[in-house]
């Protein structure tokens, strides 16, 4: 059985009259957890409860077993952070960077130095870890940031929008980066991203918020579910809306998006269903077939 690393359970937090969450649960296990939810929805504020900088306004959060908040100092050493922004000193050369940071996590001083020159060689910036981070690019800038969450050989490291600014070539190189530190060092990676297919790409499992709640969470397998969608494709966007209002009357879940409609369950009653709908209507079919229910679909119809 996997370790429960993170657990919260009906966890909201609120500022002032401002409520941030407000009905949050999941278990995170080992492996890479994607959090996921639209900018805004609360994703960086719960990364900062777990990693104890807030305390949580109602329910309980805990993180390697203790509560993040109270007894910090029992976890600092087993976990790291890499933050959403890209404010580093500039003037500092990222082996003094990375090595200070492994330091502050309470590593002996020579073993933080090479514990810092190993993991920006990991990170592809061995050649470059001397030089200052003010004159890094921003692709470079963000694998110091990975460099020194986990120069210390942390158990769970919390990554925040990791490839942010990165264009599509330095975005997949750090996902495999991020795969490579979860699959080869062991290091648990809590994803933080409101890019749906870089979650479905890279984690095991996935936690999605929105409206300041849990909208779901499980594994990706669990929350794709086993079978397939059917998708028709129709004529006009008019036809497509035809065909949904004929669904809804049946109470059958869908989703029209343009001249597609995505309609839930794979079985054959549900296609000949859709298929007759069609044929009765007066409806022309351009595409009929199923499809494995995505990651997207999950997120759209919990948010809907």
């Amino acid at each position: 059985m996997m370790e429960t690393l993170v657990s919260a359970e009906a966890v909201a937090k609120s500022y002032g009259n401002f409520s941030a969450l407000s009905d949050v649960s999941f278990t995170i296990s080992s492996g890479v957890t994607g959090l996921l939810g639209a900018n805004g929805t609360g994703k960086t504020t719960l990364l900062g409860m777990m990693l104890g900088l807030h305390q949580v306004s109602g329910g309980t959060l805990t993180v390697l077993g203790v509560d993040p908040f109270t007894d910090g100092h029992q976890i600092r050493a087993r976990m790291g952070y890499a933050p959403e922004h890209h404010t580093l000193p500039g003037d500092v050369r990222a082996a003094d960077f990375v090595h200070h940071v492994a330091e502050l996590h309470g590593l002996p001083p020579r073993e933080a130095k090479t514990r810092a020159s190993d993991a920006l060689w990991l990170v592809g910036l061995g050649e470059e870890r001397f030089r200052p981070m003010g004159t890094m690019s921003t692709g470079q800038r963000q694998r110091v940031k990975l460099a020194q969450a986990i120069a210390h050989d942390p158990a769970l490291v919390l990554l925040d929008e990791p490839t942010d600014g990165l264009d599509p070539e330095q975005r997949e190189d750090m996902l495999r980066l991020i795969r490579t530190v979860a699959t080869t060092f062991e290091i648990s990676v809590v994803l933080s991203s409101h890019l749906l297919d870089e979650v479905e790409r890279v984690c095991d499992a996935a936690v999605i918020i929105g409206d300041g709640r849990t909208l779901a969470s499980g594994s990706l397998d669990s929350l794709r579910g086993t079978g397939a969608d059917v998708v028709v494709e129709v004529g006009t966007v008019q036809e497509a809306g035809q065909l949904g209002a004929a669904l809804e009357r049946r109470a059958v879940g869908h989703r029209i998006a343009g001249r597609s409609v995505v309609i839930r369950g794979d079985d054959d009653s549900v296609f000949d269903l859709t298929r007759d709908l069609c044929v009765e209507a007066e409806i022309s079919i351009h595409r009929l077939n199923r499809r494995r229910l995505s990651l997207e679909d999950v997120y759209l119809e919990r948010a809907s």
